[in-house]
């Protein structure tokens, strides 16, 4: 039994000795080929971590290799840190003797944080590069990132070491009140074109004070960040007409992750807030995108007038009015997971030349929601005296974009006249776009407005579309959200018509 038992043993080593491959390598001879020869990491705030790059390195030859050194060039003082094939190395700075097989591949993964001091100050590049192997065989793989300067505006820290809050809606946040006297920043209620401005936290505008953004401000928002305009304060923005794609005279409001990767992810922030007893908004020429909420009004004191106003891919609502009294011109409004516009608990509106479209990825939203009501509320209605759209567009994925939610205890005034609408089941009487004169006038129903490019948010038209010509000049603004001359009659919803390139 024992002669079986050994026997069994030798078999068995044999067979895993039959099987081995020879794991020697050779020197790398500086043949590596990589997936780029530069690697770009976009722009980042000073001090704020870049996202994760990949680089990709592949041996060509039909030899194990060893790569005697993977390092950056500036050694253990690089900006930048690497993973190779998931190992750490020193610091993420230097990796020695790298085995890559034959025909095979690794990664490699890049990050940089990095102060605006570090870069070149003529064009504010900070670079390095992956140096592989050394001497005759050194090759060399180029970073570039773009440091950008800013103000940042976050919640101090408290003499107890907590973090200081605000409250919002009787619930504590962090977050801080914007200072007229900031030693370090100076006037923070005027927020200029001069650099970007980054805020943690909410940022309040305390009671009786005026927020000012100038045409140009740049304004980015961290993770569950936001502005509050609290009781009796006012927000003011003054943008502009840009000539160039730059838009260089819009306000803009957007998350801190400047990569492009992040250019139309929802959520990346939380609102602007606009608590209930603000007073004497305005808003011209505001481009805001990727918030869970974009304009949320909580019951302000006065007519709110929002001009040449872009908001995009908002979690919920690109505009919630909660018995509010906006003034709106020139607004275009796509992507939201609830409604594009959504005006509760009564109140007074007035819409004209606006494009309220929704293509979020669900069947349950609305590019327009009305009501009159709102669950919990004290009392639980509230009169919406007025509710009407001139020369508007309401568009988008579902089979219904406008919905209303009336209650009988209490006023419900609305009017569609000269609109693009579309909307599946006119079973409702409510919904009688041809026969019910008192609230609809020159319908055009479920035809398509052939927005430009609806997935980039560019709602523009030409003039196949259906909503071509189709306005009345009775309602008409001079001028489109872009600038250009309307022309008479003019077309439906934000934008003046014009050809598309080819």
């Amino acid at each position: 039994m024992r002669q079986y038992f050994v026997l069994f043993i030798f078999g068995i080593i044999l067979a895993f000795s039959s099987c081995r491959t020879d794991f020697d390598t050779v020197a790398s001879t500086g043949d590596l080929k990589f997936s780029k020869d530069t690697v770009y990491l976009d722009t980042v705030f000073k001090n704020i971590g870049s996202s994760t790059y990949q680089l990709k390195v592949y041996n060509r030859s039909k030899n194990d290799i060893s790569i005697p050194i993977i390092q950056l060039k500036k050694g253990l003082n690089s900006k930048y840190r690497m993973t190779v094939d998931g190992m750490t190395g020193n610091n993420g700075k230097i990796f020695k003797d790298v085995t890559l097989l034959a025909k095979d591949s690794l990664y490699i993964f890049i990050e940089t944080t990095a102060d605006i001091t570090d870069a070149d100050p003529t064009d504010f590049l900070y670079t390095d590069e992956i140096q592989f192997d050394s001497g005759a065989n050194l090759q060399e793989v180029a970073l570039v990132t773009l440091i950008q300067d800013a103000v940042f505006l976050y919640p101090k820290q408290n003499a107890d070491g907590t973090k200081e809050k605000i409250q919002i809606d009787g619930k504590d946040v962090d977050g801080f009140y914007l200072d007229e006297n900031d030693s370090e920043n100076g006037n923070e209620l005027i927020f200029t074109k001069q650099k970007p401005y980054v805020i943690y936290g909410y940022a309040g505008v305390p009671e009786n004070k005026t927020v000012t953004f100038e045409a140009g401000a740049r304004v980015h928002f961290h993770s569950n960040s936001g502005l509050y305009v609290g009781n009796k304060a006012t927000l003011q923005i003054n943008g502009d007409i840009s000539t160039t794609e730059k838009l260089e005279k819009e306000v803009i409001f957007e998350g801190d992750r400047l990569e492009s990767l992040y250019s139309d992810i929802p959520g990346q922030w939380k609102s602007v807030i606009f608590a209930s007893g603000s007073t004497n908004h305005s808003i011209n020429h505001l481009t805001l995108k990727n918030a869970v909420v974009g304009l949320d009004f909580k019951n302000p004191l006065n007519t709110i007038e929002i001009k040449n106003t872009q908001i995009y891919n908002c979690v919920e609502y690109g505009i919630l009015a909660q018995n509010a009294h906006i003034n709106g011109e020139n607004i275009v409004i796509n992507y939201a997971g609830i409604s594009s516009l959504s005006c509760v608990y009564g109140g007074s509106y007035s819409f004209t030349h606006c494009t309220f479209n929704n293509n979020w990825q669900n069947s349950s939203h609305f590019a327009v929601n009305l009501s009159n009501s709102l669950a919990g509320a004290t009392p639980e209605t509230n009169p919406l005296t007025q509710a009407t759209f001139n020369n508007c567009i309401i568009y988008g994925s579902s089979t219904n974009e406008f919905n209303l939610q009336k209650n009988t205890s209490a006023a419900f005034v609305y009017q569609l006249n000269n609109c693009l609408l579309k909307f599946g089941n006119t079973s409702n009487a409510d919904y009688q776009f041809k026969t019910d004169t008192e609230h609809y006038n020159n319908i055009i129903l479920n035809e398509n407005p052939k927005f430009y490019n609806v997935s980039k948010n560019q709602l523009n038209i030409d003039k196949t579309s259906s909503a071509f010509a189709k306005g009345n000049q009775a309602y008409s603004i001079p001028l489109d959200i872009l600038g250009i001359t309307r022309t008479s009659p003019p077309d439906l919803g934000a934008y003046q018509s014009k050809d598309f390139p080819k």
